[in-house]
């Protein structure tokens, strides 16, 4: 028996269920990354767990940890699966540790407007029962339906609510954290902690690799009592992103601007009209949501933009967590999908996406793009690509040379090459390039904190990391 089994059998007498058959480890081969599930099909799958154990608490997750740093194997999180870039897959096997029994909120507070929430808690039932109290998060991403809370701070996650409510880096109050050298951690809790070097924010963005968060507390805001809509159509790109550079700036900060290139806002409005779409929404009191989009209608007309109303700002917010189109190319055999999104200043963002969109082109049938997550100094830009090839092994190769010539290009325009989605597998070969100097402090502190190397192996600066 090698330490592997060992650990198996311990688990199995542990706080945690474990199972270690063929066929429910299947479903731990492959998060919702395009080129993990293409490449699970042709035989070949990123992820090869050998068990799997449910905690159904923060001790059962140290003592899995405890376990796997104890026998040198390695225990990786998994939250829904609904990565994008393969953090939670266990590329040099071991456990995966599924947190989707870890579930609930354990405090809330109107008066403070904070909430504590198990990390496996998936957003969409966080948010239903925030909404039944009056409150909100205002943390949107489009898998609300299918991600967790830890999920969001282990990939450093942000909301298609950003420009008002900002990323979970700035909803994060506090958090429990299961660290191998240290057992539980718990960070202090205050409106704003002056005690050094926060350890709360070291785990945002981490994936696993330094512990394994256990429960959160975010701040909260009230229900809005009102919002406003609005469809602006502008003639060109460049038009559409002096206007949002310019809302950006105003302080007003509306919950919701997204911005499309003419690609996507055909494939938006159905073919209806020309023309790069804009949409712009504020809320709060009615008195502040009326004034501030008021303010920013006038900074979009100032720049061409066209009033269109409010139906397509609807339509979208109806249909915003809709999956299906993507699911459904993926699914066929030759069929391929994927989004890069990324993140430039103002100064570099149009460049950035007349260089994605042209160079992309060759290794997809439609590529369109749109700019969202807006912040003073610049927006991320998302490029969606389709395409269909001859069979799954064909589409993994159009799939790696995406990822290629994007993270390319991102290097040459002086672009970050990710904005929330996280780093995984898709994005670590480029990332000591990115980080530059930063790299070699960002080791030591994984040294430090995991010296076995047991947490996530093989992903961000972990020097035996490849695709």
């Amino acid at each position: 028996m090698d330490d592997r089994d060992a650990v198996r059998d311990l688990l199995s007498d542990a706080a945690s269920e474990a199972v270690s058959d063929a066929t429910l480890l299947e479903d731990y081969r492959a998060d919702w990354w395009p080129l993990a599930i293409k490449r699970a099909a042709t035989g070949q799958p990123l992820g090869h767990p050998d068990a799997v154990i449910t905690p159904t608490s923060a001790a059962g997750v140290v003592e899995a940890l405890a376990l796997a740093k104890a026998h040198g194997v390695p225990l990786i999180p998994w939250g829904l699966g609904s990565s994008v870039v393969g953090s939670p897959l266990a590329t040099e096997g071991g456990i995966v540790c599924d947190l989707s029994r870890l579930t609930g909120i354990t405090a809330l507070s109107k008066e403070d407007l904070l909430v504590s929430v198990r990390a496996g808690t998936m957003g969409q039932d966080l948010e239903d029962e925030l909404n039944a109290a009056g409150l909100t998060l205002g943390h949107s991403p489009q898998s609300l339906d299918r991600s967790t809370v830890g999920g969001w701070v282990a990939t450093r996650a942000t909301g298609q609510f950003s420009s008002r409510y900002g990323g979970i880096e700035d909803l994060l109050v506090a958090l429990e954290v299961a660290l191998p050298e240290h057992g539980l951690v718990r960070t202090p809790l205050a409106a704003r902690p002056a005690l050094g070097p926060d350890l709360a924010g070291l785990m945002v963005g981490s994936e696993g690799t330094l512990g394994i968060v256990t429960e959160v507390t975010l701040r909260l805001s009230p229900l809005p009592e009102h919002r406003e809509h609005e469809e602006v159509r502008f003639g060109d790109v460049a038009s559409l992103l002096a206007a949002m550079r310019e809302i950006s700036q105003l302080g007003v900060a509306p919950y919701l601007v997204r911005g499309y290139d003419h690609a996507e806002t055909a494939h938006l409005t159905g073919g209806q009209g020309e023309g790069c779409a804009l949409l712009l929404g504020n809320e709060g009191s009615k008195a502040v949501a009326v004034a501030a989009q008021q303010a920013c209608l006038d900074v979009a007309r100032a720049h061409g933009g066209t009033l269109r109303g409010g139906d397509l700002v609807e339509a979208w917010l109806a249909r915003r967590y809709d999956f299906s189109t993507i699911e459904g190319i993926v699914a066929r055999p030759g069929g391929y999908a994927e989004t890069i999104e990324v993140g430039s200043l103002w100064s570099g963002i149009g460049s950035l996406h007349a260089a994605l969109t042209t160079e992309l082109a060759d290794h997809a049938d439609e590529v369109w793009g749109h700019f969202s997550h807006l912040y003073p100094q610049g927006t991320s830009l998302y490029v969606i690509l389709t395409g269909q090839a001859d069979d799954d092994a064909a589409a993994v190769a159009r799939l790696e040379a995406i990822w290629d010539t994007a993270m390319r290009v991102c290097g040459e325009q002086d672009a970050s090459i990710a904005h929330h989605h996280g780093i995984g597998l898709a994005r670590q070969p480029w990332l000591d390039d990115a980080l530059g100097d930063a790299a070699a402090p960002l080791r030591a502190v994984k040294a430090a904190l995991d010296p076995d190397g047991v947490c996530n192996p093989g992903k961000l600066t972990d020097a035996h990391a490849s695709r």
